[in-house]
């Protein structure tokens, strides 16, 4: 029976020392490739000019980083910009190159786009004008309001999820567990946003629109922390939170925007919750939500997974206390 004991208690000590090392390992990955990788990758970029410009461009220009298309007018070009479209563009003229930049939707695109606008500026011997149609706000002109938010998004879905188990513990306290993670999601939304926007006037954007997509994330990685941790305990929620903050941390492309990773990544970044949240708020705060509906399905989706297991969980301890109360009918 000893011997037993002590195979068992090897085992269990292999998974862990094997799970820790996969879980680091990931983190390593998931920290380092992605930046030793980082760079333009298919950016979508908006061109407008005569032809014989337009096609040099396209034959110059390299085509793992840029994604061209082109505009009839200008004004076609400014409003594809605005609307999210496009990262940026190039109007080519006889006389010079127009840069139009949104700087609000990626720092790193927009430098990028500026030294290929100066360059095109530089081959045709003309000058080159930055236009910054969608820029920061002027109180926060690098974004570092924009960037220091996500990890206050994160620990804002990983805290209640917390002390909310230890307060409300158990089966019947389930329930109020998950009803308490949406009224703080409300509550967190309103106060994130309210210092985003009248403390640091990191932000511009409508208040409230920023505000219920702040609570939409929130509430998203809460409920779904919740429903993990009640359908499988502390090994869940460690799961999900290391996910999250592990995984979707590096990948959100808050700070350099979704282009500046390669693709692969960036897409996993965009469909995990610090990336759909970070998404959804620069949609909300500098584009009059313009591009906003896909994170928003995003986070809607993780919030009815974490409440679907929440429910599965619900269901499943109550079968214990039916049987108890039938056996003891009986």
């Amino acid at each position: 029976m000893p011997n037993r004991t002590l195979s068992a208690t090897g085992r269990k000590l292999t998974l862990v020392v094997l799970g820790l090392a996969a879980l680091i390992t990931t983190m390593l990955c998931a920290f380092a490739l992605p930046s030793l990788h980082s760079g333009p990758h298919h950016i979508p970029l908006g061109v407008t000019g005569p032809e014989a410009a337009t096609k040099a461009l396209r034959q110059n220009a390299d085509g793992d980083a840029w994604d061209l298309r082109l505009y009839s007018t200008p004004a076609a070009l400014q409003a594809a910009v605005k609307d999210r479209d496009i990262a940026g563009g190039l109007a080519v003229t006889a006389h010079d190159v127009d840069i139009y930049t949104a700087t609000a939707g990626g720092p790193s695109a927009t430098s990028a786009l500026t030294a290929l606008g100066d360059s095109v500026a530089a081959q045709h011997t003309t000058r080159a004008t930055v236009h910054d149609l969608v820029p920061f706000t002027k109180d926060d002109p690098r974004g570092a309001g924009l960037t220091a938010a996500l990890l206050p998004m994160i620990f804002g879905g990983i805290f209640p999820a917390l002390i909310l188990s230890s307060v409300f513990p158990g089966h019947r306290g389930l329930r109020t567990r998950v009803t308490g993670s949406l009224l703080f999601s409300l509550v967190a939304g309103a106060a994130i946003a309210a210092v985003l926007q009248f403390a640091t006037h990191s932000v511009d954007g409508n208040y409230w629109l920023t505000a219920l997509g702040l609570s939409l994330g929130t509430a998203a990685l809460s409920t779904t922390l919740l429903g993990l941790q009640a359908l499988l305990g502390m090994a869940g929620f460690a799961l999900g939170g290391a996910l999250m903050m592990l995984l979707g941390n590096p990948l959100s492309g808050l700070a350099t925007g979704p282009h500046w990773l390669p693709t692969g990544w960036a897409t996993l970044g965009q469909l995990l919750l610090p990336g759909a949240s970070g998404s959804l708020l620069r949609a909300n705060a500098f584009f009059d939500s313009s591009g906003a509906a896909l994170p928003a399905l995003t986070l809607t989706l993780w919030a009815g997974i974490g409440v679907t297991l929440a429910l599965l969980a619900d269901r499943r301890g109550r079968r214990p206390a039916t049987a108890r109360l039938e056996t003891a009918t009986a």
